[in-house]
């Protein structure tokens, strides 16, 4: 008896497991047809965080169009150009279309720090440099436009509170509201979604946290948002997805597998669960 029990257990949670990632490819809304840049600060952020999100979104189905900017060259250990190399291995393991959609900025404004936020109104001068050049040139009576629709980043807690993760998100709001600044009563061209920070139980239970995300989810559903994207967006990857993630850190970002991390993708639920909030510009 024992011994069926210590045998249907795993059957049981892949069952559970698979019952999940139905559950969110079926009941949840999508993004289709986007252009799509998820910004991050470091070279690995893309794995170690976003991987449900890039695997989904580049999935060819959707028609979707995702890049990756990456602020800094993760040059602390004098590593940068390996790392730069790192991110473009793992951005096509994780699906996108080609080595020119990963882009890598080296700046001094940007310095790879576990100390030094970064400054939100030189965030926003490159991107807005990068994906609105002429805004500022465009008629307050049109439509602002951007050559984005979609920009993913971290929240304000940056998942482990690194100051260069939190600096994104602020850095980013900034961008939307230079873009809205002479164009008010028009709709934001571009939607910001940022990746949900858990506590520190929740960030270990692995693919256990996908059932809590989910109910979390489906409770913010019926606050309805207006525009065109969806009011949240979640993504559970299934097995061979989470080890294309896993695969992503181990083959791709090789310099940077040490013990701890090892621990990471083996128990972090981000390797396998993403939920995202769009951010209100005020």
């Amino acid at each position: 008896m024992q011994s069926i029990t210590l045998l249907a257990f795993p059957l049981l949670f892949t069952a559970c497991w698979l019952y999940t990632v139905h559950i969110q490819q079926t009941r949840f809304p999508r993004l289709q047809n986007k252009k799509i840049c998820l910004l991050i600060a470091h070279p690995d952020d893309e794995a170690m965080f976003f991987a449900p999100t890039v695997l989904a979104l580049t999935r060819p189905k959707l028609g979707n169009h995702v890049k990756i900017l990456c602020l800094s060259s993760g040059d602390a250990d004098g590593l940068g150009e390996t790392r730069k190399k790192e991110l473009v291995k793992s951005g096509i393991l994780l699906g996108l279309r080609r080595e020119e959609d990963v882009f890598v900025i080296e700046d001094p404004a940007f310095p790879d720090s576990m100390t030094t936020p970064w400054d939100a109104s030189k965030i926003s001068t490159l991107l807005t440099s990068i994906f609105a050049p002429n805004i500022l040139k465009s008629s307050s009576q049109t439509a602002p436009t951007a050559s984005i629709d979609i920009l993913i980043t971290f929240d304000r807690h940056g998942i482990s509170s690194h100051p260069n993760h939190t600096s994104l998100r602020l850095g980013a709001l900034e961008f939307l509201k230079s873009i809205m600044q002479r164009h008010s009563g028009w709709q934001s061209p571009v939607t910001l979604y940022t990746l949900t920070s858990t506590n520190v139980l929740r960030k270990y239970m692995s693919i256990l946290d996908a059932p809590l995300t989910m109910l979390h989810c489906v409770s913010r559903k019926t606050r309805a948002r207006e525009g065109r994207d969806p009011s949240q967006l979640f993504f559970v990857s299934c097995i061979e997805a989470y080890r294309t993630a896993q695969k992503a850190m181990t083959s791709a970002h090789k310099s940077q597998m040490r013990w701890f991390r090892w621990g990471w993708i083996g128990a972090s639920r981000y390797m396998i669960v993403n939920d995202l909030k769009p951010e209100k510009v005020v």
